[in-house]
C-alpha cells in the first residue's frame, strides 16, 4: 500500500516598503548608501523619479562595501554603475554584469512616495 501526503504549500513572500531617504538628500548621478534592516545598500538618483537601489557590496571584490562610490554611467538607454575598485560595469535595473557575466549585482525595486524613496524588502530578509 502506498501512502501519499500533501504537504502545505509555503506562504507568498511577503514585501515591506522601508523608507530610505528624501529624494532632496541624493545628487544625481551620485550613488550614497543607506542601511536598511542591517543591509547596506547603494541608492542612484538617475533623475528626480528614477531612482535605483543595488547592494552596496561589490560582487568582484570578496564583498567591498563600495558601490555607491561607483561611476554612474550608461550603455544605450541603460543606467550603469562601474565598481570603483575593478571597473566592472553592471546595469543599475538588471544588477546584471555587462563586463563579467559571471557576475551579478542583487537590485531592490525602490518607489518615490511624498518626496520620500522606498526601497521594497521581502519577508524572508525581515529578520536579516
Amino acid at each position: 500500500m502506498t501512502i501519499t501526503q500533501t504537504l502545505p504549500r509555503p506562504a507568498a513572500p511577503r514585501t515591506v516598503w522601508e523608507r530610505a531617504c528624501r529624494v532632496d538628500d541624493l545628487e544625481p548621478t551620485w550613488g550614497e548608501a543607506v542601511l536598511i534592516r542591517m543591509r547596506q545598500i547603494a541608492l542612484f538618483l538617475i533623475s528626480p523619479r528614477e531612482v535605483y537601489a543595488v547592494e552596496h557590496t561589490d560582487p568582484a571584490a570578496d564583498g567591498a562595501p563600495v558601490m555607491a562610490r561607483g561611476i554612474v554611467g550608461s550603455r544605450g538607454d541603460r543606467p550603469t554603475v562601474a565598481s570603483p575598485l575593478h571597473k566592472e560595469v553592471y546595469d543599475l535595473g538588471t544588477g546584471e554584469c555587462l563586463t563579467d557575466p559571471a557576475l551579478m549585482l542583487r537590485t531592490f525595486r525602490t518607489r518615490v512616495v511624498g518626496g520620500f524613496i522606498e526601497i521594497e524588502v521581502v519577508d524572508i530578509e525581515l529578520d536579516d
